[in-house]
């Protein structure tokens, strides 16, 4: 399994509602997600909006994000997501992903 992690950025007047939308994630875009080989995917914010993911995944961060993108539950999701992130085009949250380099693991 590789381990990826990403940032982001939440647009702060939006952090409440953002979390709220992943208090209830819906149940067919947790199971794409899953069919999608994404394993033990977390999401850490901080208070100023920036964004931490981490996921396990057999594929790269390019095949786990094109996987997704063939779910159509995935394609309303990342719309509905779309407006809480800074982005100079309004474009999809999975295609903004900044992959960050792992440095160090201790299993």
């Amino acid at each position: 399994m590789k381990r990826v992690g990403f940032v982001l950025k939440v647009k702060q007047a939006k952090i409440e509602e953002y979390k709220e939308h992943h208090r209830h994630v819906w149940p067919e875009m947790l199971e794409a997600l899953r069919e999608a080989g994404w394993r033990n995917y977390s999401l850490f914010l901080r208070d100023d909006g920036l964004l931490f993911g981490y996921f396990e995944t057999p594929h790269d961060l390019a095949t786990a994000t094109a996987k997704m993108a063939e779910k159509e539950v995935n394609t309303r999701w990342q719309e509905l997501m779309a407006p809480y992130f800074e982005s100079p085009d309004n474009a999809r949250p999975d295609q903004m992903l900044v992959e960050l380099e792992e440095v160090f693991h201790l299993d």
